[in-house]
């Protein structure tokens, strides 16, 4: 039902209870009233016409019934006289109030349902009948609940027809609202209500403009984010691009060094050889010549093949992340003796391809060497763990830690890189005190 129904619905029903409690009041009244009416009356012509009986009782009937006659109607009274075989002499005349008019039969017999009744004898054997007559008192109940029932009927088409003419003026503007929630539904988000008449009108009306334009920032908001996750995304895949392109110009010119420059060192080192032993005792100077470029072709081959590693662990590609880590801390342990390193490797997955690997191994890579460039530590762990759905990394110190703000400051570009490593394969990186002071790096690499 619309609201407009139950609110007609609740005066009608508020109407015709008051209506309803009113007759049944007026009910009550009339009975009580003609209850003690008939009582006190019926006594009253009983007594008096025991006397009177009294009086005729030696002149007879016909006596009695000439007083009747003259006596005419008793109030609220019906008398009869009848001889010792039951004729009738004598009835009330009727009474001229309302006269041709009674009350329906039922509702006499809710008012008055017994009516009292007295029976005299006389010494002829006649008897005097006085019986209530509550039939004008009752009738005028009657007349009084009909008016009731009337007012209570045009109150309540009244009522309601007033009561349905405001309740539609005043719920028009819902219609309004209706339209503007179907817009709403209807992914029109910059629909606004204009200000309604009426206070909850108003209220609701303003409530709906700030639920839209709330549901609009947060489409827009939802918008830009999927945006900016599509850019984020494109970013990674830009950013895993150029990281892959940069690590295969990397291997490219590591493999360069290696084969030719290597072969040109080495044959740059041979003719000096050469050239030292020929001329050794004809040409002393020669020969410390050939013997000083045979020592700088040596270091040139010492400095190449400590960059190689540097550019692309050749180790990474012919042996493995665990055999490449292993050999990447041999060599740190060579050159910072003074330095203790811990490797733990634990369950280390396949990895499911080459930019896995490379990622994991430079993020150990960058952050070993910002414990040895920054952190002073003396002592430095890795630990490797792997899972079916991704391998844990972490690097720990127990150097002078990280500063304060220092996410704030610029540079940082080592941390940036491992960040970008991990995130390009969908993982995650931080940066987080460790427990006794120190440094932890953390990533998580996600297999998939």
């Amino acid at each position: 039902m619309s609201l407009r129904l139950k609110l007609n619905l609740l005066i009608a029903a508020v109407i015709l209870t008051f209506t309803t409690t009113m007759l049944t009041m007026e009910l009550m009244g009339t009975r009580r009233a003609v209850g003690e009416e008939i009582e006190a009356a019926n006594r009253v012509a009983t007594q008096l016409l025991s006397r009177v009986a009294l009086v005729y009782a030696n002149m007879g009937s016909p006596a009695l019934v000439d007083f009747l006659y003259r006596l005419g109607r008793v109030r609220a009274t019906e008398i009869h006289l009848l001889d010792s075989n039951g004729v009738l002499l004598y009835t009330s005349p009727p009474s001229p109030y309302k006269a041709g008019r009674d009350a329906p039969e039922w509702y006499s017999n809710a008012i008055l349902p017994k009516r009292p009744r007295q029976e005299i004898t006389l010494n002829d054997g006649a008897r005097l009948v006085v019986e209530a007559d509550a039939s004008r008192a009752i009738l005028d109940g009657w007349d009084e609940a009909v008016q009731l029932l009337i007012a209570g009927s045009i109150a309540l088409l009244l009522g309601n027809g007033i009561v349905f003419w405001l309740v539609g003026r005043e719920t028009r503007p819902f219609n309004t609202i209706v339209r503007g929630l179907e817009h709403m539904r209807a992914g029109d988000y910059h629909t606004r209500l204009p200000p309604l008449p009426g206070k909850e009108a108003r209220s609701m009306a303003q409530a709906f403009n700030r639920m839209a334009q709330a549901i609009e920032d947060n489409m827009n908001a939802r918008q830009e984010a999927l945006e900016a996750r599509s850019n984020l995304e494109e970013n990674r895949e830009l950013t895993q691009f150029i990281q892959s392109r940069i690590e295969e110009e990397r291997r490219d010119i590591a493999r360069e060094l290696h084969d030719e420059m290597g072969q040109a060192v080495t044959a740059i080192k041979s003719m000096g050889l050469s050239i030292a032993r020929r001329d050794a005792q004809s040409d002393p100077r020669s020969a410390e010549a050939a013997n000083l470029i045979v020592e700088t072709a040596n270091h040139l081959y010492d400095v190449m093949h400590s960059i190689i590693p540097k550019l692309r662990p050749l180790a990474l590609d012919n042996l493995g992340l665990e055999d490449a880590l292993e050999d990447l801390v041999s060599e740190w342990r060579r050159h910072h003796p003074d330095m203790q390193f811990e490797l733990q490797m634990h369950d280390l997955p396949e990895a499911p391809g080459d930019s896995f690997k490379l990622a994991a191994y430079r993020i150990v890579q960058e952050a070993v060497t910002n414990a040895l460039k920054h952190a002073h530590a003396r002592k430095i762990m890795i630990s490797l763990h792997g899972s079916e759905r991704s391998l844990e990394l972490s690097v720990e110190d127990d150097g002078a830690g990280m500063e304060q703000g220092w996410a704030q400051k610029r540079g940082h570009h080592g941390v940036r890189g491992m960040r970008e490593r991990a995130q390009a394969l969908g993982g995650e990186l931080e940066l987080q005190p460790r427990d006794g002071g120190g440094t932890r790096v953390f990533a998580r690499l996600p297999m998939d």
